[in-house]
């Protein structure tokens, strides 16, 4: 299937590791030229080179601080300059989750909490809105956030809370944007194989005792497919949300976790 997305231009924040990298290497090998956003300039352009020799399309890096006003705005501003365009927005830059305990109640700083929220909630707010006027301009855009199933299960509270709040975005954005030609749409991923899935596997085998691929097995088994989705084939999803083929989908949640058992959602 052709997406469609030949000569676009795509702004992939959180780009230079992980899912976001792994979007934007779809979307170039799509045929979008790219523009990867992070804050670690060295990480940045290492992955700008890998993925604009691997795709043969024009990869740049652009250093961003998200949860900086300031920040945003001038990269936006250097990505227009650049390209002379900007049709695609993947909002994926975020505090890692990490793998240490999810914090309680009474461990739960106001810090921690606003943290968290700047950075992804405000973060892609600050990033829609500086991408939206150049895209009503060309009366044409697609934006994809990032999100994630926390949004549909407890465990952790700001998990839950910035996720759900990012879906909360989605939908406003949607209705306001759409009648200009720019579509909003959501992506929840669950556990996700990236580049540092080995050492979390590792980890975890150890502390069991057992061997990698039995730990591997039981973080595959949350999910109704019994297989770690990768982050290249959340990749996929986002890649086709972000293309003229999606137009029929606006506003509303994807889910990219591989099933949850048993849950319903309508």
């Amino acid at each position: 299937m052709d997406l469609q997305l030949t000569g676009k231009v795509a702004i992939v924040t959180g780009g230079s590791r992980g899912i976001g990298k792994a979007i934007a290497r779809e979307l170039a090998r799509e045929g979008a030229d790219v523009a990867i956003a992070a804050r670690g300039a060295d990480a940045l352009a290492a992955t700008a080179a890998e993925l604009a020799a691997a795709s043969g399309r024009r990869v740049e890096p652009f250093t961003v601080d998200t949860g900086d006003d300031a920040s945003v705005r001038a990269m936006v501003a250097a990505v227009e300059a650049a390209f002379g365009r900007i049709d695609i927005l993947v909002n994926a830059a975020a505090k890692a989750g990490g793998q240490a305990p999810v914090p309680r109640l009474e461990e739960i700083t106001e810090a921690h909490f606003w943290d968290d929220m700047n950075v992804k909630v405000l973060g892609y707010l600050r990033c829609a809105r500086e991408v939206a006027p150049v895209m009503k301009r060309q009366g044409w855009g697609r934006i994809v956030n990032i999100s994630g199933l926390a949004a549909r299960q407890s465990g952790s509270t700001i998990g839950s809370v910035r996720n759900v709040a990012v879906a909360a975005l989605t939908k406003n954005l949607a209705d306001e944007l759409g009648p200009h030609g720019i579509n909003v749409t959501v992506v929840h991923p669950g556990l996700t194989r990236t580049e540092a899935t080995p050492g979390v596997v590792a980890a975890r085998a150890q502390a069991e005792s057992i061997t990698p691929e039995e730990a591997e097995q039981r973080m595959a088994s949350g999910n109704s497919i019994r297989h770690l989705v990768d982050a290249t084939e959340v990749a996929y999803v986002v890649a086709f949300l972000a293309s003229p083929l999606s137009i029929a989908i606006n506003g509303d949640t994807i889910a990219v976790g591989g099933g949850a058992p048993r849950a319903i959602h309508y």
